[in-house]
């Protein structure tokens, strides 16, 4: 008999007496499937799953077994099918996901088909807090005119997410002003396990935020995502990934006097970058895991993007189920998360020798000191003592070695000043630690009469409201605030681009002449232009880190010999007289209230917004396509049938781009302002909005007119086709030449030419492809772009991934071949031979050949490799696309399929670790606009 889920049911019994029942991972011995006891927990946390979802076609016995039987170094050719138990989501890649949601309703129903075929099988939570920039800041009412200003730009996305609330069964949104997607999810939103008839299973999820890894420090399986593969998960289809190496890293020692988790966090993106884990598990175990705080662990996992990894996972142990009752969950919730995993053998920090890891990479927690990490990558580290001299020489190099090769300055600005001080992201602002860390430092600052030049823009923005409610019990908001970092929103700003405005003056001296300004920032991100245009270097640091280069106004100092600032008798201060002990920040926390905390801010969530509650949003179940610059209906499914499409071959295409290393999701389809010269503005000018109301382009990502405009339009991007400037550097922007003849042109320009003349093109890059924040638009803009390939030397996995969910392939160089090595010079005319089978299917990882046709004449072959893992990504590929994969699959099935896959209603589950989760009704989508391309 094959194997079912029944065949691992195994009772197992609370702490409490009460009786529950499991998927036992200790079954399949018995059952000849494997011995698992080895395996990293992570692995077997997949496994679960697996055993849970086993129906031999979604999940099969035989996949169960491969993992089952998982070995440390084999080749790595089986996929792994996870369902997991709900979806998270941010309103930036939300609102696109719901876009893209409607338009299959509505595309089902010029099929014939109802519109309740498309809806989600799992719970989705959606918190908005994307959309909030710091245009107000040193003020008390900061945070309001924020807030309000949120809400007059975004009312019609807010309306619409109000509106997916009720219309689509199984999604909630948390409302803007209740913190950051990442922090939510940590302290209100993750149930620890979940129960339903009477079985328990573990917490697992899927983001559409690349740093959704925040959440593995809580002993949670989750990952990021682009809103591609989360679209699939919504709709019952197991999320897939090629079986992974797992990279164990071995902590020992504990954190010295004076550092930090943040130190620490940018000492293994460094070290783990080095150690290239990209696409891997990363797992922690050892003593010096187990004597990390859970805020610690969280803010280790949440950096697992920037090192590369796909996940950055702490088994579950008695920390976490400490900070699971100190945050207010329930004590029969916690019972049953401890329970569980006990009897689930999956409980505790593995030792040393515990696991086979693939590799170890070990790491002396003693070894860590005070660091920054930039000036454009989080990877980049600097000890505090290095910095100066680090920055000098950055200052003094060419642009073509990396540097900025300036000259002195002569006004008011000089190289290295602070131009914005930022105490924002997930990261940071999740962890009491040095959050009070910053506040005790700002409190003994101004103890000292120190002030923060007026000339810096400073910003508090926590990740909840529990963390402004801890700092005003210990007395720190108010000092804080002194210097000039209020609180100006519950919101992703600086570290996502919506730093907002710089103070006029600061703007006009930036304009008299070229200055390299600096960010500090409590972020993750430092990509080049991310943080503001006019910034040209930031740096990652601990929250205090932050107040105290602040004080200082200047990156190009030492810290740890020089005096930070003066005190109001004109002495010297010295960092090591402000900075706080443990003992100090214990002390303070012991103020700051516990479990009762958390359960009054997040008990009443709607409470907070006031604005979200009044917001008139239409019932029914269509939404109403009205001409809009905020939201249209995707066009990704206008064409769509049920007969499969016969692949088109790429013929006589040209290069639309030839780009270098390390082009990040935001050089591809950047998130901050919209410039009113570029595409993107001289549409929504043509549209009748002024660039004073461009809004970003994050907020506008449900209207495509806006978003494929903005594809490619960063204005850092280092096009290798563009001759040098004037003056030997890099030309810069988004411009390319035309073929034949090299006429210059816009990317977007080019792009609609090339398609008018039915020309594909394609796009040539280096290493690390679509690296940084997970962006469906990256891909769906490129898709629109009429790129058909994109071919690089290596990708990043969740761009690649959505890459194939466009119908867009990503191609790798093979072997030593690259741009410069095959001497590409952009004037050639392209083919690529795909090698299809007979019946028209893709194979993962085949090899395709790409044939090179010199302008002066002559042709070259190369191999490429197809960056297609699992057999579920080539069929993707072969239906054009994960969206017509999924609608035809949808439209195939009968609608008795369909609603078997959905769970149980929740109001029929026990309370106990019950996900904190309700839904609405379902509804259809209405017909949309007309694609501009058909237009055209």
């Amino acid at each position: 008999m094959p194997l079912s889920p029944t065949d691992t049911l195994r009772p197992f019994t609370l702490a409490s007496g009460q009786q529950g029942w499991l998927h036992a991972l200790s079954a399949l011995g018995p059952l000849g499937l494997g011995e698992v006891s080895r395996l990293p927990v992570s692995l077997r946390m997949v496994l679960e799953s697996m055993l849970r979802h086993v129906d031999g076609v979604r999940v099969t016995e035989a996949q169960v077994r491969a993992l089952a039987n998982w070995q440390p170094q084999a080749p790595r050719t089986e996929e792994l099918p996870m369902v997991v138990s709900r979806i998270l989501l941010q309103d930036f890649t939300g609102v696109p996901l719901l876009c893209d949601l409607a338009a299959m309703r509505d595309r089902a129903q010029r099929l014939g088909a109802a519109a309740v075929r498309v809806t989600p099988c799992v719970p989705v939570d959606l918190v908005v807090d994307h959309s909030v920039q710091v245009d107000h800041w040193r003020g008390p009412d900061a945070l309001a005119l924020n807030g309000r200003l949120e809400f007059e730009r975004n009312n019609e996305r807010y309306r619409f997410i109000r509106w997916g609330t009720q219309a689509f069964d199984r999604v909630r949104a948390v409302p803007p002003g209740v913190g950051i997607v990442h922090q939510v999810n940590l302290e209100f939103l993750a149930p620890g396990v979940h129960e339903r008839d009477g079985t328990y299973f573990p917490d697992s999820l899927v983001g559409t935020d690349s740093h959704t890894t925040m959440i593995n420090g809580l002993g949670v399986l989750a990952w990021g995502v682009g809103g591609i593969e989360a679209q699939a998960a919504m709709l019952g289809e197991p999320v897939t990934l090629l079986t992974p190496d797992v990279v164990g890293v071995h902590l020992t020692g504990q954190l010295p006097a004076g550092t930090t988790a943040t130190d620490l966090v940018l000492l293994l993106t460094q070290r783990l970058r080095q150690a290239r884990v990209v696409g891997q598990f990363v797992e922690f175990f050892g003593e010096g895991a187990a004597s990390l705080s859970l805020p610690d662990r969280a803010t280790v996992s949440n950096m697992a993007p920037e090192y590369g990894a796909t996940i950055g996972f702490f088994p579950p142990d008695d920390v976490t189920a400490g900070y699971l009752l100190d945050t207010g969950r329930s004590a029969a919730a916690v019972d049953a998360f401890r329970s569980y995993f006990q009897a689930q053998g999956l409980f505790g920090m593995p030792r040393a020798g515990d696991i086979d890891y693939s590799r170890v990479v070990p790491l002396d927690l003693t070894t860590v000191v005070p660091c920054v990490a930039g000036p454009s990558h989080p990877q980049d580290l600097i000890p505090l003592p290095e910095l100066p001299a680090r920055f000098e020489a950055l200052l003094n190099s060419p642009t073509t070695l990396g540097g900025y090769g300036v000259q002195p300055t002569q006004g008011p600005l000089a190289h290295g000043d602070v131009l914005i001080a930022a105490i924002t992201s997930c990261t940071n602002t999740s962890n009491p630690q040095v959050m009070l860390a910053a506040g005790l430092l700002a409190q003994r600052a101004v103890a000292r009469g120190m002030r923060v030049a007026a000339r810096i823009k400073t910003s508090l923005a926590p990740g909840s409201r529990v963390v402004t409610d801890y700092l005003q019990r210990a007395g720190l908001l108010a000092p804080l605030a002194e210097l000039g970092f209020q609180v100006v929103a519950y919101g992703c700003t600086t570290c996502i681009g919506n730093s907002g405005p710089l103070p006029d003056a600061v703007m006009a001296a930036l304009g008299a002449e070229p200055v390299v300004g600096v960010a500090v920032l409590s972020g993750n991100r430092n990509f080049e232009a991310r943080i503001h245009p006019a910034v040209q270097a930031n740096f990652l640091m601990s929250p205090p880190l932050v107040v105290a280069f602040a004080l200082a106004g200047r990156i190009g100092i030492d810290l740890t010999t020089e005096a930070l600032g003066l005190d109001r008798h004109g002495q010297p201060v010295w960092l090591h007289e402000l900075w706080p002990s443990a003992a100090d920040v214990a002390e303070a926390q012991a103020l700051a209230g516990g479990a009762a905390a958390y359960q009054r801010l997040y008990a009443h969530t709607d409470q907070l917004s006031p604005a979200w509650t009044m917001l008139d949003v239409p019932a029914g179940l269509t939404w109403d396509w009205a001409p809009s610059t905020y939201l249209a209906r995707p066009p990704f499914l206008d064409d769509v049938t049920m007969a499969l499409p016969a692949w088109q071959p790429i013929q006589g295409a040209r290069a639309l781009l030839m780009l270098g290393d390390a082009i990040t999701t935001d050089h591809i389809s950047p998130a901050g302002a919209i410039n009113e010269f570029s595409n993107a503005g001289q549409w929504l000018q043509a549209q009748g909005v002024s660039p004073s109301h461009f809004n970003s382009y994050g907020a506008r990502r449900g209207q495509h007119e806006v978003m494929v405009r903005g594809t490619f339009a960063h204005g850092r991007l280092r096009n290798l086709m563009m001759p040098a400037r004037q003056g030997g550097g890099p030309t810069e922007g988004s411009v390319t030449p035309m073929q034949p003849g090299g006429q210059v042109s816009s990317v977007f320009d080019a792009a609609m030419i090339y398609q008018q003349a039915g020309t594909p093109v394609l796009v040539f890059a280096g290493e690390d492809y679509g690296s940084g924040s997970s962006r469906d638009w990256a891909a769906k803009g490129t898709r629109l772009l009429g790129v058909r390939a994109v071919i690089a030397r290596s990708f990043e996995r969740i761009h690649r991934a959505n890459l194939v969910g466009m119908g867009v392939l990503p191609l790798q160089f093979m072997d030593t071949d690259s741009i410069a090595g095959l001497h590409l010079q952009g004037d050639e005319r392209f083919d690529v031979d795909t090698h299809l089978t007979a019946d028209g299917r893709w194979q993962p990882g085949q090899t395709v050949t790409l044939h090179i046709h010199r302008a002066e004449g002559g042709h070259v072959q190369c191999p490429l490799r197809l960056c297609v893992d699992t057999a579920l990504e080539a069929e993707y590929l072969r239906h054009g696309g994960l969206q017509p994969y999924l609608l035809r699959k949808l439209l195939a099935d009968e609608p008795a399929d369909l609603m078997a896959a959905s769970p149980k209603p929740l109001s029929a589950m026990p309370d106990a670790a019950r996900p904190l989760w309700s839904g609405g009704r379902l509804a259809d989508a209405a017909v949309g606009l007309v694609d501009e391309h058909q237009r055209r």
